[in-house]
């Protein structure tokens, strides 16, 4: 198992995520930054949903009551084991009673702690994710504390085979304070002026300090709504609607100024024009902007979106296929 000296700020377990609860109410939740978890748990030579520590802002120190294998990937961050400087990206032996330090994150704000085989937490509907605003019961249910103790599952046969391994440099991210994110528009974007979903492209929004793993908020633009009269049910103003679903990456205009993504904590359904949906792979990217930073949107049909998603997807294949 390993021990929590130090828990960082926002600590949590996460995984893929859970699938089929989302009309229930209940987030897919899962990495915030599902590319940098996903390559950790290859490298490792885990499949790619094994659970790992997530880290925001601040890492945390933790001592390992069990020999394995471990990395740490995601935004920039000083790694210490036993006071020796690891890098990241890098497959390193850890021994039992050693100390791991994982500082404060340079750019970015998610970091992960991978280890060989993953934690032995139990499963909540199908996943060990914490999702802090489904209060499930047990440690998946809140942040990490000082003290806690994970279990640690059995290292993968082999696993000794994986130490020195390092992510294939094109697929190391980068941590910009400017990003552009894909688009599709749609959902209610018949709700929204011409002139306002050309504002919403053209114009660099900055995001904003309430951000967090259930939305990025951002302001910036100017996106004026349709004349049209409200529909019956809706409360009466431009912004609002009858409810429908959200999908994950919604981009919510709930007023002219200002906009929301949900991101893997996000809620199933509201009553805000919405204007289309930031496609999957570019969640990692938006899930790991810090407030100030500046996103720009481009907007894409289904079919370029689907060829996007490809790209990834033999991304992920060459780094399969270089370890």
């Amino acid at each position: 198992m390993i021990e929590l000296i130090q828990p960082g700020i926002r600590t949590t377990i996460q995984d893929m995520g859970r699938t089929g609860y989302f009309h229930q109410g209940v987030p897919p939740a899962g990495a915030a930054d599902k590319f940098s978890f996903m390559f950790g748990n290859l490298l490792l030579g885990n499949p790619r949903h094994v659970a790992a520590l997530e880290m925001m802002v601040k890492g945390t120190t933790i001592e390992f009551h069990k020999k394995t294998t471990a990395i740490i990937t995601g935004a920039p961050v000083q790694v210490l084991l036993n006071g020796d400087e690891q890098p990241m990206w890098t497959v390193f032996e850890v021994q039992k009673g050693d100390v791991l330090e994982i500082g404060y994150i340079q750019k970015g704000l998610f970091s992960y702690l991978c280890v060989s085989g993953g934690f032995d937490v139990p499963e909540v509907l199908g996943s060990k994710s914490t999702c802090l605003s489904s209060v499930f019961t047990g440690i998946t249910g809140r942040l990490l504390l000082a003290g806690d103790k994970i279990p640690l599952s059995e290292p993968l046969p082999g696993a000794a085979q994986h130490i020195g391994k390092e992510l294939i440099r094109e697929a190391i991210p980068e941590f910009g304070k400017t990003e552009t994110a894909h688009v599709v528009l749609g959902i209610t974007c018949d709700l929204i002026r011409d002139e306002g979903l050309v504002s919403f492209l053209n114009s660099h929004w900055i995001i904003q300090p309430q951000s967090n793993r259930t939305a990025c908020r951002a302001k910036g633009g100017h996106i004026s709504y349709s004349e049209i009269e409200s529909p019956f049910g809706s409360g009466g103003t431009p912004g609002n609607i009858v409810d429908i679903p959200y999908p994950i990456g919604a981009v919510i205009v709930p007023n002219e100024e200002e906009i929301i993504i949900l991101l893997n904590d996000g809620t199933g359904g509201g009553g805000f024009v919405t204007i289309g949906t930031v496609i999957w792979p570019d969640i990692s990217k938006l899930s790991q902007m810090r407030p100030m930073s500046k996103v720009k949107f481009q907007a894409i049909t289904v079919d370029q979106a689907i060829s996007i998603r490809r790209e990834k997807e033999k991304l992920i294949e060459k780094v399969q296929a270089s370890i």
